[in-house]
């Protein structure tokens, strides 16, 4: 069994910085891209940054220049750095990893989100 789990969400001003931090555990033999993405009320789920295990990073035009996505590989962790936060970057923030087991080969997994709120 896989399971992410996020940390890192709270209340922040706008303008302020938030750090969210993805841990995986269970029977992993790897993880390939690990990603970030958000989820305001009413609207669909849409990606925010994804890194491949080599460290290519990928952003949406929002998080561009104001987000920071990184990895460690030898701890199956991801981060997102947010800076510059604005109202609408309110969302319930969720990583996602493309993980490797032994019993169920290749599979996407889900953290349970964590709650980011920007007051203006």
């Amino acid at each position: 069994q896989v399971q992410l789990v996020e940390s890192g969400g709270g209340l922040v001003q706008a303008g302020g910085s938030l750090s969210l931090s993805c841990a995986a555990s269970g029977s992993i033999l790897k993880i390939d891209v690990m990603g970030w993405y958000r989820q305001a009320p009413g609207k669909q789920r849409e990606l925010v940054a994804t890194i491949t295990r080599g460290g290519n990073t990928n952003y949406a035009d929002s998080a561009k220049g104001r987000f920071t996505i990184s990895r460690d590989n030898a701890k199956n962790t991801v981060h997102l750095q947010m800076n510059s936060l604005k109202a609408e970057d309110t969302a319930v923030y969720y990583c996602k990893g493309s993980v490797t087991t032994w019993a169920y080969g290749v599979n996407d997994y889900w953290g349970q989100g964590t709650q980011v709120t920007v007051s203006s």
